[in-house]
């Protein structure tokens, strides 16, 4: 075996036990939460990052928003205390949106990984817990107008203190949980994440060496950055102009929002500056830098051969232009738990920007996740409260009709929605139904894709808040498509009346045999419908996507008593 074939193969190996690593310690953090949520969702975050705040490896089901967000949160975490202050089994979290983190309910565990006396690299976790207090359970304050409003807000903090349980900390965690027994044992599923991720490093550390170990990575790192910026170079260089509006922020109503983004390409480089963005908000819509980041590396991304690894390489081919006070990087108590509406629509505005640079990978808008939380008290007293949410459809792209019922952007598939029974079995409710809704998805030469309608009967009181977009502006068709369908969210009382309720509402009242239905917005179409293939049409309306009146008054094909297409008289 020759050195070079040698150095490959080593190289690819450090590689995917880095990857392992990763993935295991998110693992960790799912087995051994307390949420239920967590437990069937498998919404956690594992990554490796190095001591001076590099993103060296993620596990494969994290998001961009927390493998950003666990970027940040470092960078924030060294500013406040040096690496020659930490000992080992220091263990550190954070959640403050403004250093790094996401919103209350997003806590970011990191433990440093020494080597030689020193500080080398870190293990890093994140989750959403249970529940950290603010105006609503399980952190859905979506009509919260400051940070305050939305939990216990917590800066870069001691943890574990060489090993040993910093009591005060998780003293303080606990107190302000409206389910402080699950807050907590969410908080040591994350640290116990952040453990294994330390020990596969140390691993590592035994069989290489230190030195030899960050060789190894930082040659990962540029191997990335090259393939990152060899990608970019195959959009055709120039300026290109996007933008998207959100529905309101809840709190002013009437009021839209608008993310403008100019994105220059240029040899293997790319700027997005957000001018014109809209002011920040007096609702929860606002993006701290670490989720904006997330929105904008995720729709670059887009653009780049998925197999080019996710580390620090990807940023460094990318600069931001954010402006300070604006929805992209608001100025601190604003509110952000709310923030996925705004990192969205940057992340509509970057495709809208780059499909005109690239028209083969043109895209329509997407619905936007749609979240729920219900709470209730037991017979005994305690409090039960779960976390809940549906996706729509997908927006059609050049050649392809948009997935029904999936998450779009960085928002997992549908394998991080609970499945119900589980659900059924610890909280007052069964669900009656969850289906496709026909005629959703926006029309197009390529059809967007089909929201989904569920429905929650109560078995006993509950309390019900909602947070949601794209409903009344929902998402529009590009080059002649049309709009997706609009989603809502409604109670059907017992009596039979159905209430409506807004997008963005806390605190509902629910009684037994109330009904809970979310219905969540279709994806936009691309092109011109009367160009959608007539056999495209008709298997739509066999497999009851599309309605047969749709069929002829939108699409123009006629469908006669066999099922067999036809391009209708006049079109």
């Amino acid at each position: 075996m020759t050195a070079d074939v040698a150095e490959t193969i080593t190289a690819q190996v450090v590689r995917s036990a880095l990857a392992v690593a990763a993935e295991e310690a998110s693992i960790v953090v799912v087995r051994s939460s307390h949420s239920t949520n967590i437990q069937e969702g498998a919404d956690a975050a594992g990554a490796l990052l190095d001591a001076s705040g590099r993103l060296v490896a993620q596990s494969a089901a994290t998001t961009v928003m927390h493998s950003a967000s666990l970027r940040f949160g470092l960078v924030s975490l060294l500013e406040e205390v040096p690496v020659a202050n930490m000992r080992p089994g220091d263990v550190y979290a954070l959640n403050d949106p403004y250093r790094g983190g996401i919103h209350a309910n997003d806590i970011m565990v990191l433990r440093p990984v020494f080597a030689d006396g020193r500080v080398r690299w870190f293990g890093g976790t994140l989750v959403h817990v249970a529940d950290m207090g603010g105006t609503a359970v399980g952190g859905l304050g979506s009509v919260a107008t400051d940070t305050y409003a939305e939990g216990l807000v917590l800066p870069p903090v001691r943890l574990y203190v060489a090993g040993h349980p910093n009591g005060d900390v998780l003293g303080i965690i606990e107190r302000n949980s409206r389910t402080p027994g699950k807050v907590v044992g969410d908080v040591q599923a994350l640290v116990a994440g952040a453990n294994v991720a330390a020990q596969r490093m140390e691993e590592l550390v035994e069989r290489y060496g230190a030195d030899e170990l960050d060789r190894q990575l930082d040659e990962l790192m540029e191997y990335t950055e090259h393939r990152f910026r060899e990608e970019l170079r195959r959009v055709p260089s120039g300026t290109y102009r996007g933008g998207f509006t959100i529905d309101s922020d809840g709190v002013t109503q009437g009021k839209s929002f608008d993310v403008a983004t100019t994105v220059t390409v240029d040899d293997g480089a790319i700027v997005v500056d957000f001018a014109g963005t809209s002011a920040q908000s007096d609702g929860s819509i606002n993006a701290s830098i670490s989720q904006t980041w997330s929105g904008v590396v995720y729709a670059v991304r887009c653009y780049v051969d998925p197999s080019v690894p996710m580390n620090e390489g990807c940023f460094r081919a990318i600069r931001t232009v954010l402006p300070r006070g604006s929805l992209v990087n608001p100025i601190p108590p604003a509110a952000c738990g709310g923030r996925v509406v705004t990192v969205t629509a940057a992340t509509e505005a970057i495709l809208q920007a780059l499909s005109s640079a690239v028209p083969d990978h043109a895209v329509a808008a997407s619905a936007l996740i749609h979240v729920y939380t219900l709470t209730g008290h037991r017979d005994d007293g305690e409090r039960w409260l779960t976390m809940g949410y549906e996706f729509g459809g997908i927006g059609a792209r050049a050649g392809e009709d948009g997935p029904d019922a999936t998450g779009a952007y960085f928002l997992g598939g549908r394998s991080v929605i609970p499945q119900i029974e589980p659900l059924e079995a610890q909280f007052p409710f069964v669900a009656e139904r969850c289906r496709i809704v026909p005629d959703s998805g926006g029309a197009g030469r390529w059809r967007g894709g089909l929201g989904v309608e569920l429905a929650l009967r109560m078995t006993g009181p509950a309390e019900l808040s909602v947070r949601g977009d794209r409903i009344g502006l929902p998402p529009p068709g590009a080059q002649g498509g049309a709009p997706g369908g609009a989603g809502c969210f409604a109670v059907i009382r017992t009596d039979g009346t159905e209430e409506l309720l807004r997008p963005k509402q806390q605190h509902i009242p629910l009684f037994a045999g109330d009904v809970f239905v979310m219905r969540t917005s279709g994806g936009g179409g691309l092109g011109d419908p009367t160009t959608r293939d007539p056999e495209r049409v008709a298997d739509d309306v066999r497999d009851g996507r599309v309605s047969p009146q749709a069929a002829g008054s939108v699409y123009g094909v006629d469908l006669d008593g066999s099922g067999r297409a036809s391009r209708g008289s006049g079109r």
